[in-house]
């Protein structure tokens, strides 16, 4: 099993990514800027974020948001922008980029359902801890802890919050950059340490 919360709350903090290496494309040109940078780079973190549903009955018209970490920086796609969920759908279709992250199932489900594609050419570690004997989602705070030594603090009130909104917070940008960042840092990680293949 991975480390409970309460053990990876006693290692130190992930520092990731800083406000200013957090970039949220506008206009067409910001939009294609960021594809031409993530398909050059081959590799990416990646997770999406959408609006939490709390009724019974109601259906999640997520994802809101997709996000792409690389090596020094993150993308923020708000896709209630033509150009960003544009943007996204090229990337996501892609086969040109490796999409790293944990639990994407359910991320398929909801690509799916909202661009009507499928998302290409992706790791999700969580079926590599799987493989190397760990029961269940280990996720990313779990494997934080197994793979770097560091607490990876997810806020609930951050992970809940309303990712449909018009201008995310700084709060939501931050979060939602290094939840993508941790994924490609712990993939490293286990390449440095011979666990997947390079």
């Amino acid at each position: 099993m991975g480390p409970t919360k309460a053990d990876t709350a006693l290692l130190p903090a992930f520092l990731g990514l800083s406000p200013d290496q957090i970039y949220v494309p506008g206009t067409r040109a910001e939009c294609n800027n960021a594809v031409d940078e993530i398909l050059a780079a081959g590799i990416g973190g990646f997770d999406t974020e959408a609006k939490p549903i709390f009724r019974k009955g109601q259906k999640c018209d997520g994802p809101h948001v997709v996000q792409f970490a690389l090596t020094d920086k993150a993308f923020i796609f708000q896709l209630h922008r033509s150009e960003c969920e544009k943007a996204a759908a090229d990337l996501i279709a892609s086969k040109q980029v490796l999409k790293v992250g944990f639990g994407l199932k359910n991320d398929h489900a909801q690509i799916r359902r909202r661009f009507g594609i499928a998302l290409n050419h992706v790791l999700d570690l969580d079926q590599v801890f799987r493989e190397m004997g760990y029961r269940g989602q280990i996720g990313v705070r779990g494997a934080m802890g197994v793979i770097l030594q560091q607490c990876f603090k997810k806020s609930k009130s951050t992970t809940t919050s309303n990712w449909a909104l018009r201008e995310l917070t700084p709060r939501q940008l931050l979060y939602a950059a290094n939840d993508s960042f941790a994924a490609l840092k712990i993939m490293e990680a286990l390449q440095a340490e011979g666990q997947l293949e390079q």
